[in-house]
């Protein structure tokens, strides 16, 4: 049985739980949302990142609506200053006066928006990638899904104990989820140092 679509999601799901589709059909639909739920808490792959490109304004970045998690981030001025994280705290101790003081070299996350020590001095372009909260698969397909079916498969069956009780086999559903979240999770990884000599800095 192939599985590229969410309709085919779903009759995979009942197929392994061996129980009939019609009597569980609103059921399933629930439990492939949770287990999507877990799957964007988990998951951090090249499926899940989105670009950022955006001038700074009255010092702060309105984080995006599906923003999760940020990868890195750096202000495209000349040369590069990249930005190491902080907490919101630290950069009001740090950096108190929010008034035009120069380049910043640190970010931190205030709610919905990132806040910046030194407080910004012009509008600077902010560049970098985050972790984006994926669209439900029920209101279309998506990368993460297209190239990784057995992700969803196993994260629905995982959760399904709410829906079928005690069962020997979520055990081993489970394992199987946390086997491939990590292999999919673990494949950024090696692209990230593939294409060039390992080399002692």
């Amino acid at each position: 049985m192939s599985i590229t679509t969410y309709a085919e999601l779903k009759t995979a799901v009942t197929s392994w739980l061996d129980v009939p589709t019609s009597t569980f059909t609103n059921q399933i639909d629930d439990l492939v949302t949770i287990a999507e739920s877990r799957i964007f808490r988990e998951a951090r792959t090249k499926d899940t990142e989105a670009s950022i490109s955006t001038a700074l304004s009255s010092g702060v970045y309105a984080l995006p609506s599906d923003y999760l998690e940020m990868k890195f981030a750096y202000i495209n001025s000349s040369p590069i200053s990249s930005l190491e994280r902080r907490s919101a705290e630290w950069i009001y101790t740090e950096y108190p006066l929010r008034t035009s003081s120069g380049i910043p070299k640190f970010f931190a996350r205030e709610s919905t928006n990132l806040i910046f020590g030194p407080y910004p001095d012009s509008d600077y372009t902010l560049k970098g990638v985050y972790y984006k909260k994926l669209t439900a698969l029920s209101s279309g397909v998506q990368a993460l899904f297209t190239n990784n079916p057995d992700l969803y498969l196993f994260a629905t069956l995982a959760e399904s104990e709410i829906l079928i009780g005690r069962d020997d086999r979520i055990k081993l559903w489970e394992m199987k989820y946390q086997k491939i979240l990590s292999d999919v999770n673990g494949l950024d990884r090696k692209e990230n140092s593939s294409g060039s000599v390992l080399r002692m800095r």
